[in-house]
């Protein structure tokens, strides 16, 4: 799909998911990121200099989103498109920065950050698609080609495997109807649409009975009322644990909910602790 070369003391040139050819005179040491791009880096062995969020996200990094950036100590700087060169220069130290890595859902554009502002770091960016136009398994291997390039070897997809024969077998023990939703206050809800959602998607393909919300506008999530949700009678809940969703409201009673990050870090460690935390799930449903 693309190219990435890097060393330490030589030319580095990477292509993004929006087909830019990224290069540098050296290899990329330290490298600013959008949460869920730092948190997959993190688990990769790239250590941020800092993250920032995106338009959802608050001056305090959400601990859903962040995975191990807070017990790592990697700053967060707040939302993206409230920052300046300026302040990122104050925040990151004299250091600078030498790569701006972001997230694209359309192919086209970085989600959190205005390209601009990355070309007044003087800082080449980074966008790798996490939208549904890739596998999961394609969007984290984009992941470890960026690592890889800045010199970083070996991944966990064994460890993926592994959680994902797991979730299979408990798949096939049950037939829980299992409906994933972001919650939006006592009147509204979002429902997610599976084959949007590229990890949804992988679920479904490992028999995880997942429920479609129907029709209507949206290409992601279909918003609604509660009642919908209700009518659509879910034995298991997958319910958005991000800061700036709600609680749900309400489910049917003999429904369980579950914790969900629309935005698991795409690294193998985090797929796997999805995976694993879900059969667990399943696995104490079905008993």
């Amino acid at each position: 799909m693309s190219d990435a070369t890097g060393t330490s003391t030589g030319a580095w040139g990477f292509t993004d998911d929006r087909g830019t050819g990224l290069t540098a005179t050296r290899r990329p040491e330290r490298v600013l990121a959008y949460v869920r791009a730092g948190a997959a880096l993190l688990d990769l062995g790239v250590r941020p200099v800092a993250v920032y969020g995106s338009g959802h996200d608050g001056e305090r990094l959400d601990p859903v989103k962040a995975g191990g950036l807070a017990a790592a100590g990697v700053p967060y700087l707040g939302p993206g498109r409230t920052l300046t060169a300026a302040r990122i220069r104050e925040l990151c130290g004299p250091g600078g920065i030498d790569l701006v890595a972001d997230v694209t859902y359309d192919g086209k554009s970085p989600y959190a950050l205005d390209e601009a502002l990355a070309e007044g770091l003087g800082a080449p960016l980074v966008a790798l698609s996490v939208g549904n136009e890739l596998t999961l398994a394609a969007i984290v291997a984009r992941f470890g080609e960026l690592a890889g390039s800045l010199g970083v070897a070996g991944s966990a997809t064994a460890r993926v495997a592994d959680a994902e024969a797991a979730l299979r077998a408990a798949a096939g023990r049950g037939a829980l109807r299992v409906l994933a939703l972001s919650g939006a206050g006592p009147d509204q809800v979002h429902l997610a649409r599976p084959e949007a959602w590229p990890e949804l998607a992988r679920l479904a393909e490992l028999g995880v009975r997942l429920l479609d919300p129907g029709p209507g506008p949206g290409a992601n999530w279909l918003t609604t009322d509660w009642d919908h949700a209700l009518d659509l009678a879910p034995d298991l809940v997958l319910f958005d644990s991000r800061a700036n969703a709600t609680p749900p409201h309400v489910v049917p009673p003999a429904a369980h909910l579950t914790p969900w990050n629309p935005e698991t870090p795409p690294s193998p460690q985090a797929v796997a602790r999805f995976f694993q935390d879900l059969t667990a799930t399943l696995e104490s449903r079905a008993a």
